[in-house]
């Protein structure tokens, strides 16, 4: 197994802008570093569990995954357009608060990000169960996973809170630019555009 490139991969899916580090963004500039943890909480905890179940489960996975990756598309797509225009909304006078910052939110996000499910159910069967068979080295490798996920989600807690006076002050571009990107994202996770 080459470690390095394992690590790599882990670090760059982890920390690189998808749905759940998008509000994690948006939940400090709109309710603190501390609320936004809630949601961080329970999105690692969900990661961890998808995690767990992918190295539990590989070989029933691997033939139920092409069956269910259409519909986990949709649904993952449609909740990314309501949370799109959620963050895009915020800080609006007219806007109702809408609670995206909890600890159940973070936890149900993960299940149906296709980001997160794919990454999850990739991972263990492509660079650890080829080399490792022993459920305490899944373990090991679960829990390591699992704490560069925390990492990814506690970093994007701080960069919020280094620059909330920056997000606040500019927050109707700054909610805009991160609801089109969320707004990409769910375009592009529901297969309307594909780059070749």
């Amino acid at each position: 197994m080459n470690i390095a490139s394992f690590i790599l991969y882990c670090i760059v899916v982890t920390f690189t802008p998808g749905p759940t580090n998008i509000v994690i963004l948006s939940s400090v500039q709109h309710y603190g570093a501390r609320k936004a943890m809630e949601y961080v909480w329970g999105a690692t905890i969900a990661f961890g569990l998808l995690l767990a179940a992918s190295a539990l489960l590989n070989r029933v996975l691997t033939g139920i995954i092409p069956n269910i990756l259409g519909i986990m598309q949709i649904a993952g797509s449609v909740y990314m357009l309501y949370l799109a225009y959620q963050i895009y909304r915020m800080g609006r006078a007219d806007a109702t608060p809408v609670q995206t910052t909890s600890f159940t939110s973070g936890l149900l996000m993960q299940f149906i990000n296709p980001k997160v499910l794919l990454f999850t159910l990739t991972v263990i069967p492509s660079y650890v169960l080829p080399y490792y068979t022993s459920s305490s080295a899944s373990f090991l490798f679960v829990l390591m996973i699992t704490v560069i996920g925390f990492l990814a989600f506690v970093t994007w807690v701080v960069c919020g809170a280094v620059f909330r006076r920056l997000l606040q002050e500019h927050h109707r571009l700054i909610n805009s630019l991160m609801a089109l990107f969320m707004l990409y994202s769910a375009v592009m996770v529901s297969g309307i555009l594909t780059w070749r």
